[in-house]
């Protein structure tokens, strides 16, 4: 005999055996509920003064059994959804409503997230028969219509005056539910995301970027993820809730769309705490990502040498320790006490020493890379040759930029982080001097400090440079947010002293107000000289080869001793020849 669950305490032995009678009762597939069995729920309802609902099969067998209080119902565990997109759970809800009042939200947000075939209630007349009936049904989403509720409410109806088929009520919309799934773009493999970006006006070191523009971004983060975007949520909030980030009604909001729209993953913006990241995975099926997870992700595809790949590993291995979990730790061996002796680990455990030995290793590997990369701007530094690094937020141009300086072929691609390992050229002006100029791992803003920590080999460039060449993407709305979040991880590296030129480059995609706008602002942030540029054309770089030589040699402000054949080039040549715009490339540094 299966058992009644819920709120029994306090009910009486003959209730509950009554209640569990119910299992033996069959129905048929085209009926709401049987009037006989409508009734006898209705009658116990009364009697305890409780809600009392059944999830009933196509097959019209009883499932569960289950008691409420005086206003809502709490499901039972009831598995996991059929295989097949656009099928539905096989179960329907059937409960009682003491006040013959209509479906509540509750009701209707178990419909959506367990995706039941449908859910009726019952309403109870003081003497115990069954009043109206309420029933509600799922929706399929309509493409452009965003705010489109997820699921039907029909009219409510006298219980004995209702004759709906509802065999073939959800025949149908199984099938209006698979052609809605059919004509759907196709995603080609590609990852369906919602995406969930939460203003929290109190968060402490954050960039203050709009929403708008932190939305554009997360969904250019998603296009070089390769991961397809189906809806956004927006939410603003004076703080973050504790548990869930966004609150609990809202993430029942969240998750119905992330059903509408067949969305596979859940990204959120701004970073879950892991115990955040636990409480939502628990909440959903859905795999629960954040920024900061996706942006490592990126780096995963995108680091090419055995460096970069262990820089990746190590990020990635560090985020995730804390957010390691397991529901059920009673069987620990490793709390002690009384159940706690003897040996083993449990699988958690096991995973978290494994990751942290594994966190050990890659340190001491990333290290011995270090090494050796500081061999090899030792060697630079024998020759005295100045550093020009080549800053920016991600995407600005920084790779074509070196690219046409050099006449190189480094890889260059309109998506976020498509550098990852620096690459170094040498640079050679007229007048027979040289510089390196650096091509570096693009910035973003609000980096967690362990992230920039574990990527610290990638940004060492930045540390032995003589003059940074801050790339603006003029293009952007948000490109006054951007070069600030830049200045902002430079000054945290302590590199704020270190000469700067300031270039807004893809001056060919605005017009010309908004060049001088722009070009006044940004010139007006730190008295920083500032040079406009198209980095795909090489005669609009003249200027800023200009200005390179003008601030390493006649300002004076190369802080390493060049050489001999150096210092006789400054005496022998003119000032202010323009002898830079006419830079040709050197061989690889």
């Amino acid at each position: 005999m299966k058992t009644v669950t819920g709120n029994t305490t306090g009910l009486k032995p003959s209730k509950l055996h009554a209640l569990e009678r119910v299992y033996r009762r069959r129905l048929r597939p085209e009926e709401v509920v049987s009037t006989e069995l409508a009734t006898f729920l209705c009658e116990v309802s009364r009697e305890i003064d409780r809600q009392v609902g059944i999830l009933v099969s196509r097959r019209g067998e009883i499932e569960h059994v289950f008691v409420g209080d005086a206003s809502r119902l709490t499901l039972p565990e009831i598995g996991r959804l059929r295989a097949g997109r656009g099928r539905f759970r096989g179960l329907r809800l059937v409960h009682t409503h003491l006040r013959n009042e209509p479906l509540t939200r509750d009701d209707l947000v178990d419909l959506a997230l367990l995706r039941l075939d449908f859910v009726a209630a019952i309403g109870t007349q003081p003497d115990g028969r069954p009043a109206d009936l309420h029933l509600a049904h799922l929706l399929p989403v309509v493409e452009g219509e965003g705010n489109q509720k997820p699921w039907r409410v029909l009219p409510a109806e006298p219980f004995h005056r209702s004759h709906l088929d509802v065999d073939g009520l959800v025949s149908a919309l199984e099938e209006e539910f698979d052609r809605a799934a059919a004509t759907g773009v196709a995603t080609d493999g590609q990852d369906r995301a919602l995406l969930v970006v939460v203003d929290v006006r109190r968060r402490a070191g954050s960039s203050g970027a709009s929403q708008a523009s932190r939305v554009a971004e997360l969904k250019e983060l998603c296009r070089t993820a390769g991961v397809r975007v189906t809806g956004i949520v927006e939410q603003r909030r004076p703080e973050a809730d504790p548990k869930t980030l966004v609150g609990r009604g809202k993430l029942e909001e969240i998750l119905i769309r992330a059903m509408q729209v067949d969305a596979q993953v859940l990204i959120f913006d701004p970073d879950l705490t892991p115990g955040q990241a636990h409480a939502i995975a628990d909440f959903t099926d859905l795999r629960v990502i954040d920024r900061t997870m996706l942006i490592l992700d990126i780096f995963a595809r995108r680091a090419k040498s055995r460096d970069g790949k262990l820089q990746v590993e190590l990020a990635q291995l560090r985020y995730r320790l804390p957010r390691l979990h397991e529901k059920n730790t009673m069987m620990s061996r490793l709390t002690g006490g009384i159940g706690g002796r003897g040996p083993g680990e449990t699988k958690l455990e096991e995973n978290r020493r494994r990751a942290r030995e594994r966190i050990n290793r890659l340190e001491k590997e990333i290290e011995h890379y270090s090494r050796q990369r500081a061999g090899r701007r030792a060697q630079r530094d024998a020759r005295a040759l100045p550093i020009v690094a080549i800053v920016g937020y991600t995407n600005a141009g920084k790779s074509t930029l070196l690219n046409t300086l050099t006449q190189s072929d480094v890889l260059a691609e309109d998506k976020l982080f498509a550098t990852l390992d620096p690459t170094t050229r040498r640079l050679r002006f007229p007048r027979e001097r040289e510089i390196i100029i650096a091509d570096t791992v693009g910035f973003i803003r609000d980096l967690p400090p362990d992230l920039v920590q574990a990527f610290r080999a990638t940004l060492e460039e930045l540390n032995e440079a003589d003059l940074f060449v801050h790339l603006v993407d003029a293009s952007d709305p948000d490109a006054e947010a951007q070069q600030a979040a830049v200045e902002r991880i430079l000054s945290e590296r302590g590199l704020a002293e270190t000469p700067r030129i300031v270039v807004m480059n893809k001056l060919d995609r605005l017009a010309l107000e908004d060049r001088t706008r722009l070009l006044d602002n940004l010139g007006r942030q730190g008295g920083l000289p500032v040079v406009a540029i198209s980095a795909n054309d090489r005669e609009t770089t003249k200027p800023l080869l200009d200005l390179i030589e003008d601030t390493l040699w006649h300002e004076g402000r190369l802080s390493r001793a060049r050489p001999a054949w150096a210092q006789e080039a400054d005496r022998d040549s003119p000032e202010g020849d323009g002898a830079g715009a006419d830079a040709v490339p050197g061989p690889d540094a």
